[in-house]
């Protein structure tokens, strides 16, 4: 197999023929050795059945039905350990990023022996003020705190040689951050500036985006952990030293220190950053327990692929 287009499925039936004729027009441009692998992430809409059609009629067309929606991340993850081509082309179906996208991309691995991916960045975010600011605010965090440096707007698509992927599918954590696992790859990559369209609302809610920055830094650094080392180790210091201070004051200057207001404070205070502290331990303890339980990731319900359907 030369060529692998990998996509997924979720609330795309509007745009999964238009996707569908695109995509294999510049596939045929590249070879005809090539497959288009759908993953129906549990959509809630027609766009397994719409998929199913264009499967009957081309052969080149494999669906990868989940038993139930497992999130984007696990979907791709799922079609690209399916790939067979010694390139692949990894894409959203909601035609945000153009299928078009695939002959630039290949012109740029062509040029360059050495290069085993391109990825998309944005030229600037799509949405509203405070869309641009969340997404601004997301790459900024993840990057201060993560050893690994994910580039700042990058996008799903991208075209990589079978090394790159073999690598990128040897990750078996079962908690699965695309952006973390793809920056911990390695291998020679090359930006390449897209316009995304908005063609549809995102499905990722504020909720989930802050959900994924969490799974992002705990997934790809243990630097939380040493931060909350070292703020104790200061209040510990401090502690030990406003300790001093009062004994001192007690036992030779005979004065005791008033203040039920600043006593409640400072309670409160630390009361609250013991809370915080422990709930950032059982965010690491909590990604513990879902690894050591070595679920799949996810569950394939049905396969249909050329002449038989699995």
């Amino acid at each position: 197999m030369r060529l692998s287009i990998v996509t997924t499925l979720y609330k795309s039936s509007l745009y999964v023929s238009e996707f569908y004729e695109r995509v294999s027009k510049q596939a045929q441009k590249i070879t005809d050795n090539y497959e288009i692998i759908f993953v129906d992430d549990g959509s809630p809409d027609d766009s397994l059945q719409k998929c199913i059609v264009l499967h009957k009629h081309d052969q080149k067309v494999t669906i990868i039905e989940l038993s139930r929606n497992f999130g984007h991340h696990k979907a791709m993850m799922t079609g690209l350990s399916h790939a067979k081509g010694d390139f692949v082309f990894l894409i959203d179906s909601d035609l945000e990023e153009e299928p078009e996208l695939l002959g630039s991309f290949w012109q740029e691995l062509q040029n360059d022996e050495d290069l085993d991916l391109v990825f998309g960045v944005q030229e600037r975010r799509k949405g509203k003020w405070f869309e641009r600011l969340s997404g601004y605010l997301f790459f900024k965090v993840l990057n201060s705190l993560s050893d690994t440096k994910t580039p700042e707007n990058f996008l799903t698509v991208r075209l990589m040689r079978k090394i790159f992927l073999d690598n990128l599918i040897s990750f078996k954590e079962k908690e699965v951050v695309f952006s973390v696992i793809n920056s911990l790859t390695g291998f020679k990559s090359k930006k390449y500036l897209v316009k995304k369209e908005a063609n549809s609302p995102s499905t990722y809610s504020l909720r989930m985006k802050f959900k994924l920055l969490l799974d992002a830094i705990v997934s790809s650094t243990p630097k939380p952990l040493w931060i909350i080392f070292n703020v104790g180790l200061l209040i510990t210091l401090a502690s030990s030293i406003y300790i001093f201070f009062l004994m001192y004051n007690k036992f030779f200057n005979d004065a005791i220190v008033d203040g039920w207001t600043s006593v409640m404070i400072l309670i409160s205070f630390f009361g609250g950053l013991i809370i915080f502290f422990l709930g950032v331990i059982g965010l690491y303890l909590s990604k513990v327990f879902i690894e050591v339980k070595q679920r799949p990731y996810s569950i394939i319900r049905k396969k249909y692929q050329s002449n038989v359907d699995e």
